[in-house]
């Protein structure tokens, strides 16, 4: 019997918080669809490979993380789950804290991801690196 939706969910976000890069993308169907609408991209990730390609920089962040303050949701839909959560933890080359609230719409179809909508702070996590004036550009370039 397949994963639930529940199931796939913390198989996600402890693969994500313990960079288990080999596994993530097999989480995913094949023409899964992945959006961040509070990101700075406006294309959703498509497919394997192209969440395979967005997992890829996951282990050059020098961040240390946990998966924390977890509430699933279970809907109407037997195949959707909303799950609210926090990426807490520190960046390793400063010692910064890092904490990094998360809202994840899950459809999950036969054990695997077909659709995604991941509602990130991702103001948080590039405040966190040093990284928000590259931010900002990206919003800037997206408007």
């Amino acid at each position: 019997m397949p994963d639930s939706p529940t199931e796939v969910f913390h198989r996600l976000v402890q693969g994500v918080a313990n960079v288990r890069m080999n596994e993530l993308p097999r989480l995913y169907a094949e023409d899964a669809l992945v959006s961040h609408p509070f990101g700075p991209s406006k294309e959703p990730i498509k497919g394997r490979d192209g969440l395979r390609a967005h997992f890829a920089s996951l282990p050059d962040l020098p961040i240390e993380m946990e998966v924390k303050d977890v509430v699933v949701h279970k809907t109407a839909d037997p195949e959707v789950v909303i799950a609210e959560f926090a990426y807490e933890g520190r960046v390793t080359t400063t010692g910064r804290p890092l904490r990094i609230p998360n809202v994840f719409v899950l459809r999950v179809r036969d054990g695997e991801i077909v659709e995604s909508r991941d509602y990130a702070h991702h103001v948080a996590f590039a405040e966190a690196l040093g990284r928000l004036p590259e931010l900002i550009a990206e919003y800037q370039a997206r408007a």
